[in-house]
């Protein structure tokens, strides 16, 4: 006699039943803690929204899909459009891989495998800071996808579906080219690969999409670093020390980013080591030489090659972001275990998958509320977002008789000031003005602007950068916001100028 969870029957019985179960419960969980509990939006989500509210074509900032989405999502249904699309990205990546691994593993296994992506840090914590590696992450998910029913399965019409998803790929993620790389030469390097090739959609796919390829390149030559100082970088004596160093530390990211997948496992594998009961096992058909490559090489070769680009343009993140380099990997780790995984410490692990699920939310709130009174750790996602944009707001309407319509000066401070604002108004990033180029200077002499900075004290004294880009800047005595939850916290004080609209009277410029 052995126990058996409920959770293994059903896995094994009804695992279409536990993957949505799984997979709702996930996205439900993460559009609730931050419509519940942040005041201001995690990340770089407010800096998304200020470029995707230009909806500009030619800024330098990549690809931009992910930005046009996440704007479009904000004026439909304001923030909480923005985490439902994050999370339908999640949900359309676990289906992806469901379905791929159902494919190639049968639908039991494949229920693991999304099961494990519970483990993998980018799909959960930070999966309300919607962005290109997000939307990335579905797509290609999409991608894998529909190459493996055009190829494996020899369904002509999913070809259409693989070019659909790899031209919107190439809308939206700087990694793309590093993805369809590789998976363009996976494809010529197998038997299986090249024959799907002797068929006439694959050739009107590519067709189509080299138009999307040359809009990518042109946003990526309008996103990159130029490769001079890179070359003479890399000419540098002591250069390949400081190199391997830097790789080392993004596949230690990499590595650090599947700690929960690595708990799974090796409790799944019986570690630490019990009494040995009989388990009843979770068996599938074997899998062929093609499906066994096609997971490998897609799950882990990107992951190579863009934290070597990554390196080689000193980023300090992989390519494309981490997200849609760890798809796969899941299934990888579930193709890996063999044709019969039989699951140790069954109920100790149905606790930990619980574990992994619910204490990440429930520690996002219980930091908000203990971290200010405990370590005095001042939060992004608790700045109070809507004081901050309608003080501002108000304060220009009230000394020029106009809305507001720019903001400029820190990014982070006013990025979350013009999402907060009534009016909307448009982010002038003045350190990089190509990344807003619908905004220029001349506009803030036209409309005129209020530029804020975080401060640390009461002095009405802006920035040194500041004050060197806007020499006749009148800076106002800084005006303090409460937190949701203040603590020992001081008060948040931002530092903050009007440049008025020029009129008759030839007001304050923008230099």
């Amino acid at each position: 006699m052995f126990y058996v969870p409920l959770y293994f029957e059903a896995i094994r019985s009804r695992p279409v039943v536990v993957f949505w179960l799984a997979t709702l419960a996930q996205a439900a969980l993460w559009l609730a803690v931050p419509m519940l509990f942040y005041a201001a939006p995690p990340g770089d989500l407010a800096q998304v929204l200020a470029i995707g509210h230009e909806f500009q074509f030619d800024g330098d900032v990549g690809p931009p899909l992910a930005f046009w989405l996440g704007e479009i999502a904000f004026r439909i249904a304001g923030l909480f459009g923005v985490y439902a699309l994050s999370q339908l990205c999640i949900v359309t990546a676990y289906w992806c891989v469901f379905r791929l691994g159902s494919a190639i593993v049968g639908p039991p296994q494949a229920t693991l495998a999304v099961l494990l992506m519970v483990g993998i840090s980018p799909f959960t914590v930070p999966s309300p800071d919607f962005g290109p590696p997000l939307l990335a992450m579905a797509l290609w998910a999409a991608v894998l996808l529909g190459y493996w029913r055009a190829v494996a399965d020899g369904d002509r019409r999913a070809w259409y579906a693989l070019g659909a998803a790899a031209a919107l790929i190439l809308l939206a993620s700087e990694a793309a080219l590093i993805l369809l790389g590789t998976l363009a030469v996976f494809t010529v390097m197998t038997a299986r690969g090249r024959a799907a090739l002797n068929r006439i959609e694959p050739w009107i796919v590519a067709a189509v999409l080299v138009c999307f390829l040359f809009l990518h390149l042109l946003w990526l030559e309008g996103a990159a670093d130029s490769l001079t100082p890179v070359i003479e970088r890399l000419r540098q004596a002591g250069t390949a020390g400081q190199n391997t160093s830097a790789w080392l530390r993004l596949l230690g990211l990499l590595v650090l980013a599947n700690a929960g997948l690595v708990i799974l496992v090796l409790l799944a594998q019986g570690f630490p080591r019990g009494r040995a009961d009989p388990l009843p096992a979770l068996r599938r058909p074997a899998v062929d030489e093609f499906a066994k490559s096609f997971v490998n090489a897609l799950a882990f070769v990107p992951a190579l090659l863009s934290t070597i680009v990554a390196v080689v343009l000193t980023r300090r993140a992989p390519i494309g972001g981490v997200a849609p380099l760890l798809v796969l990997l899941p299934l990888a780790v579930v193709l890996a275990a063999g044709g019969s995984i039989a699951l140790h410490h069954q109920r100790i692990l149905g606790f930990a998958w619980a574990g992994l699920l619910l204490v990440p939310a429930i520690m996002v709130p219980a930091a908000i509320a203990l971290l200010p009174w405990t370590l005095g750790t001042d939060l992004t996602v608790a700045e109070p977002a809507s004081a901050m944009g309608r003080f501002f707001a108000d304060s220009f309407l009230s000394r020029t008789g106009r809305p507001l319509k720019v903001v400029t000066g820190e990014i982070g401070p006013a990025t979350v000031v013009a999402l907060g604002a009534p009016s909307r108004p448009s982010v002038y990033f003045d350190d990089d003005p190509a990344r807003s180029p619908s905004v220029t200077p001349a506009d803030i002499r036209a409309k005129g602007a209020v530029v804020v900075w975080l401060a640390a004290g009461t002095t009405p004294t802006p920035p040194p950068d500041i004050k060197a880009r806007f020499p006749d800047l009148v800076a106002e005595v800084p005006r303090a916001f409460e937190r949701r939850v203040q603590g020992r916290l001081p008060l948040l004080r931002i530092g903050w100028a009007v440049i008025r609209p020029a009129d008759g009277a030839a007001a304050a410029t923008a230099r």
